[in-house]
């Protein structure tokens, strides 16, 4: 009796065809959530306090006439919507960054200071110089987040081990917290200044105008370049610290490299559009769950998820409070106060 033939060994599946699949779900995933993204898009142009259908919206777009819906589109709706994207996207991909380097799934943009030093350059502003408009806020908002992340830049690098995440965090809530008090105080010395700073700091697309996008738009550009250009990096830099140093990664210039990134990103969108809570902690961690770890594919997901979430907290706010409309800062608050719950109460917060 002949012995049976021995079952044939399973073949594995090639590396190279496991990573082909796995870019190609990436790249659905992309392609998904930038098809949401323009459906939001057409809501935030078409949906408001007065509904415009898509014909006219159209119409509005490419053949105006002049009438009430082409002004409401073309003056209104559509400079409104091309910020959101800028600023959704900017806050999503500052966030992914920070959470990068300071492997903190709790981080925000706001860690660096930057929120507190763009509402503190902006009471100044207002209380010793008599600034009131969004457009005036602008180069004091950027200019006080700027100034403040280098302080905490600075405080969090000193000493021989150089800035980790650990000095970074703390340097950056210490001054986080030194600049709220300085607000809080400039602002109960002066009602005028309550006034005309509350409406700036609740956090909204309404009332910016175009020229706002027009004078930040350098800055936010190079801070996506950057970010994108620095996603390589970002990657081996999570391997730790030795092994990153051991692969001749320069860790100090990765670090300086994120920080200006991540300032430039947060404090252009922050000036633009005052302090917007919960995108940059809410959207990496959607991001890290559609495509994974690796950062090059992490941080434009992010962006896109940016723009999306705030764009639909957006048009959330019209609809809601018509006629009139609640904030974005608000509605996002609504949404990411939950979010931030759950995410603290997950075991597993240090898998970062």
């Amino acid at each position: 009796m002949t012995a049976a033939a021995p079952p044939a060994p399973v073949r594995a599946d090639p590396p190279a065809r496991g990573l082909a699949r796995a870019r190609g779900a990436r790249v659905a995933v992309l392609l998904a959530v930038t098809a949401a993204l323009v459906v939001v898009v057409l809501a935030s142009i078409a949906v408001g306090a007065r509904s415009i259908p898509l014909g006219e919206v159209w119409s509005a777009l490419w053949s105006p006439t002049g009438s009430d819906e082409d002004v409401i589109v073309r003056s209104l709706r559509v400079p409104r919507t091309v910020l959101g994207l800028a600023v959704g996207a900017a806050l999503g991909v500052a966030g992914a960054l920070i959470q990068g380097h300071t492997r903190n799934p709790l981080a925000d943009p706001g860690l660096l200071g930057v929120t507190f030093g763009a509402s503190f350059a902006v009471v100044l502003a207002i209380y010793l110089l008599g600034v009131t408009s969004a457009l005036g806020y602008v180069w004091f908002a950027f200019a006080g987040a700027l100034a403040a992340s280098v302080v905490v830049f600075v405080l969090g690098s000193a000493g021989p081990a150089g800035g980790t995440p650990v000095t970074l965090a703390l340097a950056g809530a210490a001054v986080s917290a030194l600049l709220q008090a300085l607000t809080s105080a400039v602002v109960l010395l002066d009602v005028t200044t309550l006034d005309a700073y509350r409406f700036w700091n609740v956090g909204s697309l309404a009332g910016r105008d175009v020229e706002v996008l027009g004078q930040l738009a350098p800055f936010l550009v190079l801070g996506l370049v950057l970010s994108l250009a620095h996603a390589p990096a970002l990657n081996t830099l999570s391997l730790g610290e030795d092994v990153a140093r051991g692969l001749g990664q320069d860790v100090r210039a990765t670090r300086v490299v994120g920080v200006v990134a991540i300032t430039l990103l947060a404090g252009a969108a922050t000036a633009a559009c005052g302090p917007i809570a919960f995108v940059g902690l809410v959207v990496p961690h959607v991001a890290r769950a559609l495509t994974g770890p690796d950062q090059r594919w992490l941080v434009p997901c992010a962006g896109l998820l940016g723009a999306l979430l705030l764009l639909t907290a957006d048009v959330v706010g019209r609809v809601v409070a018509r006629p009139g409309e609640l904030q974005v800062g608000i509605v996002l608050a609504v949404v990411g106060a939950p979010f931030f719950v759950a995410l603290v109460r997950r075991r597993k917060l240090a898998a970062l």
